[in-house]
């Protein structure tokens, strides 16, 4: 039996060696047949086959020259890892044998945020006595930048409090939400309300601070919106400038702004057309953004007047050239404007006193403030437009729409405050986080 099991054994294996020498030269043919196509297909039409790589992969298609080289790469940046967690399997899923050692086969970034309880940090103050004269020590301001007074939340706690309910727009349920599941901290109602106004009275130096510099700004803009407190209507106005924001609430009467500008102030005041603004004696610029889009809207009330849609037409071309106007020379900006202001009053001119002109009350209202429409054209520094007023009020706007005002004159000063520090440290890029806990940090005068 053991010669017959050999002689079927060596026949096997001459049957498998001779079924691979078929299937080897099989694929040199294919080979060499996938060689040619690719030949031909290249000589044909410039281009490889579908699915495989050019021969320079660095050309560019259009043009065949070498792709220009990007000063920095556009791919998203792996963070440094500060936890590695490595995956490998302990035993074969097949045949149960114990697996070690190994390479690695690819690597994924998850960013995650852990649960940070809060720290109950006990502080200990050790008083010590001199050897020689007796007298007994203790270190010298020991809690400064850790709290601010008599509390036991510390000033990153405070500040993150604030920035969510000011900088967020978060409710106070929310806050308590997010305290209680984050970082395990159960504060009262109370204790976030009091944490806003503590910031505040850190911070009424600084904006007392802020309404001198816009006093001694060459430019400000203006605007109102309304806020309502404990149900009674009244408004804020905000006065601004590229880097400086202050909010206070009082009526709509004029007097609200020489309570604010006072009377040294000697810039450009950018407004709308409300009469509230009308008795200030210094130079005002009026917003083209508000009487264009009053002039569009009156064409679209009244879309067949084809002299209304011809003098809109005028005025928007009359407009678009102001602004374009560019020149060094001071006394030529100066007959600038009133060129224009000439060319603005003849178009309106023909419509004053027309009772069928649609477009007569905005005639007059042109006529009545002219010299404070072009404004912009004598100085290049003052906007034709009053929009920086009405983004610093967005944000105001929106937390009005979400807690609907305030409660108290304490809470609307609170408020005016808060607006007052985070508008200005938003207009200047900083974050308010950080900030805020610098203010907390301050020593108190």
């Amino acid at each position: 039996m053991m010669p017959l099991d050999v002689d079927l054994n060596a026949a096997t294996r001459e049957e498998l060696l001779a079924v691979i020498a078929a299937q080897q030269a099989t694929i040199a043919a294919l080979q060499a047949r996938v060689a040619a196509l690719e030949q031909r297909l290249g000589a044909s039409s410039g281009t490889s086959m579908p699915g495989t790589k050019p021969a320079t992969a660095t050309r560019s298609k259009a043009s065949g020259r070498p792709r220009k080289r990007r000063a920095h790469g556009f791919a998203r940046r792996r963070s440094r890892p500060t936890q590695r967690v490595v995956h490998a399997a302990d035993q074969c899923p097949d045949c149960g044998s114990r697996l070690r050692g190994g390479w690695v086969h690819r690597r994924r970034e998850v960013l995650e945020l852990p649960v940070a309880p809060v720290q109950a940090v006990e502080h200990v103050i050790v008083a010590r006595q001199c050897p020689r004269c007796r007298t007994r020590v203790l270190p010298a301001d020991p809690l400064a930048g850790v709290v601010d007074g008599q509390q036991r939340l510390g000033t990153r706690v405070v500040s993150l409090i604030v920035t969510l309910r000011e900088e967020a727009r978060l409710p106070v349920g929310v806050i308590q939400w997010y305290l209680r599941t984050v970082h395990q901290l159960t504060l009262s109602r109370g204790a976030i309300v009091a944490a806003c106004r503590r910031v505040a009275d850190r911070g009424r130096a600084a904006v007392a601070a802020l309404r001198e510099q816009i006093r001694a700004s060459p430019v400000v803009h203006a605007d109102e919106t309304g806020w309502r407190q404990n149900g009674v209507n009244g408004y804020v106005w905000t006065f601004c400038t590229p880097t400086e924001r202050y909010f206070v609430r009082g009526t709509r009467e004029g007097q609200m702004v020489d309570a604010v500008l006072g009377e040294a102030f000697a810039g450009v005041l950018c407004t709308d057309f409300y009469v509230g603004y009308q008795h200030y004696p210094g130079c005002k610029q009026k917003c083209w953004a508000h009487l264009l889009r009053d002039i569009h809207d009156l064409t679209v009330l009244y879309p067949t007047d084809v002299a209304l849609r011809r003098w809109a037409k005028q005025v928007q071309k009359l407009y678009r050239r102001a602004v374009a106007f560019t020149s060094t020379d001071a006394r030529a900006r100066l007959r600038a404007q009133r060129r224009y202001e000439q060319r603005l009053l003849a178009l309106c001119q023909p419509y004053l006193e027309d009772p069928t002109a649609v477009q007569a009350k905005l005639c007059r209202r042109i006529q009545r403030h002219l010299p404070e429409l072009f404004v912009c054209v004598a100085e290049p520094a003052v906007p034709a437009d009053n929009n920086a007023a009405e983004r610093s009020l967005r944000h105001l706007v929106t937390s009005r729409k979400i807690s609907g005002g305030t409660r108290s004159d304490q809470g609307t000063e609170t408020k005016m405050i808060l607006a007052s520090l985070f508008g200005t440290w938003r207009a200047r890029g900083l974050d308010p986080w950080q900030v805020c806990q610098h203010l907390l940090a301050l020593p108190q005068v």
